[in-house]
């Protein structure tokens, strides 16, 4: 009988055994669950999130909302918060000494919320780190002198971070997007930019002093909205891959390089600064750019090379002379959706009849009588005005 039963008993114990070794790969590190208790502690769903409401203990934290589990038993991703576009977030105080705790982050993000708290080095600096994101929460204090050497991304934009940029950060090997706006770094930009960075974006800080060189790999670069100064044709000519360039409202000078019109930018963006000399286009813009030169020193004449851009800003400047036949049969189309001429010397506008979607403007120049096209010309933009005879030099209309 004993020998009858033994065939029925294996696929059994197979079974078993099988269910034994999954309980097993299922099971989280202890260090890692206490460390998911302690987080769960710190933060709380703000009104309006159910976030935390899959976070059970009784039953595998790898499955809870956010968490993902290596096969042995380690968390490797933490997403913190609904992900979903204008979700609520989360609130308390950033548990540091939890995260530090989970040794093989690969990946850790915090949704925009009302989170406050430092972030130390020991958890930017995680070994196994490449993705860290806590964008648009209360986070403040100095950054971390060190980051982890394999991150690829960094994003702690929209919080309120004081001080200098750690040196270190911009010499990761391998990190390719940088975000650090909206914040209130101060001081300069490090000197040494080694990073392969693709995306470097620090607008909105306050930032002061020159730009140094940066890498050519980059495609997007804003700086604006801070307190830097000096020249910037060298760097820029360096950067043949920008598709995106926003330098506007700091107090850099000098002449703006043509080659970068050449670019294949399709957002060019200098305004409120102390650029100044002509401009001289090394070629023409990509269709349908955007670029905006307003509020500069620029003078001589508007060059034929913006005729493909989509949208044109050259007000406040001191252009002479007369507008390209080419720039304004592009307003007059509907190619060009935007001009703005107006708070300039310039002596000749012939641009007829737009269409109903253009916005043209080009009063407070040198032309009399001002001209007639006015589409959605701001009112402050001089509207019906031109500039007094005195302050023409004799410029014909």
């Amino acid at each position: 009988m004993a020998m009858r039963r033994a065939p029925l008993l294996q696929p059994l114990l197979v079974l078993l055994a099988a269910a034994a070794l999954v309980a097993a790969e299922a099971t989280l590190h202890p260090v890692d669950y206490l460390a998911l208790q302690a987080v769960r502690r710190a933060l709380a769903d703000l009104p309006g999130s159910r976030f935390f409401a899959s976070w059970d203990f009784t039953a595998d934290p790898c499955g809870f909302a956010g968490v993902s589990c290596t096969s042995d038993g380690r968390v490797d991703t933490l997403a913190l918060g609904d992900p979903r576009a204008g979700a609520p977030g989360l609130s308390g105080e950033l548990p540091s000494a939890a995260l530090s705790r989970l040794s093989a982050l690969t990946s850790l993000s915090l949704v925009p919320g009302r989170v406050t708290g430092r972030l130390p080095a020991a958890v930017a600096a995680l070994p196994s780190l490449r993705f860290l994101a806590l964008a648009g929460n209360l986070l403040s204090g100095d950054l971390p002198a060190a980051f982890s050497p394999t991150l690829r991304t960094v994003d702690l934009s929209k919080n309120a971070f004081s001080g200098r940029i750690p040196p270190s950060l911009l010499q990761i090997r391998g990190l390719r997007t940088l975000v650090l706006s909206h914040n209130a770094l101060a001081g300069g930009i490090p000197g040494k930019v080694s990073a392969p960075l693709v995306h470097l974006d620090l607008r909105g800080n306050r930032l002061s002093g020159g730009v140094p060189p940066l890498p050519g790999t980059l495609v997007y670069l804003s700086l604006a909205g801070n307190r830097l100064s000096g020249r910037v044709g060298g760097v820029l000519r360096r950067l043949p891959r920008l598709a995106f360039l926003d330098l506007g409202r700091n107090w850099f000078t000098g002449e703006v390089p043509g080659e970068v019109f050449s670019f294949r930018i399709g957002y060019l963006q200098l305004r409120k600064n102390a650029f100044s000399g002509e401009l001289r286009p090394a070629g023409r813009v990509p269709p349908g750019a955007t670029v905006d030169l307003s509020h500069n020193a620029l003078t001589g004449r508007v060059p034929p090379e913006l005729a493909p851009a989509g949208e044109v800003y050259l007000n406040g400047n001191r252009f002479a002379g007369e507008v390209p036949r080419e720039i304004a049969a592009a307003a007059e189309r509907g190619a060009m959706r935007v001009l703005y001429l107006q708070d300039n010397f310039l002596t000749g506008i012939s641009v007829g009849g737009v269409p109903a979607s253009a916005a043209v403007c080009a009063h407070l120049n040198c032309v009399s009588p001002p001209p007639a096209v006015v589409a959605a010309c701001p009112a402050k933009g001089g509207r019906g005005r031109r500039r007094p005879p005195a302050q023409c030099g004799g410029r014909r209309g």
